[in-house]
């Protein structure tokens, strides 16, 4: 939600980074430390400490820590499904009732899926 210092090298780390622009402060002893582990808003979103925040060129995602086992569990069967999607597409299939997929689509996912 606020600005960047040191905004050059902070993009030569080749880490994602979204900001409102970039600032420099007159003096890094000017700053104020204002706490360390506390909760905090950031894009309208509640951010805890101990929550995973994961990032790429497309975004960013939290998961609260209270809900990361059950993400990491169904994770890998959604990146299955999300494959097995664009397999289709690339095929040919059209995306409407295939995204989501629909029960018809989901029993021929699960079908593919137990054959193999």
């Amino acid at each position: 939600d606020g600005v960047v210092r040191d905004q050059a090298g902070v993009l030569s780390t080749g880490l994602p980074v979204w900001c409102q622009g970039a600032a420099a402060p007159p003096s890094v002893a000017g700053l104020t430390f204002v706490g360390w582990q506390q909760a905090i808003a950031c894009g309208g979103v509640a951010v805890f400490p101990n929550d995973v925040v994961l990032v790429d060129d497309d975004g960013a995602v939290l998961i609260p820590q209270a809900m990361l086992d059950a993400v990491l569990n169904e994770a890998p069967e959604q990146e299955r499904l999300e494959a097995w999607i664009m397999e289709e597409v690339s095929r040919g299939a059209s995306l409407p009732g295939l995204y989501p997929p629909n029960a018809e689509q989901k029993a021929r996912y699960e079908a593919q899926r137990v054959a193999k």
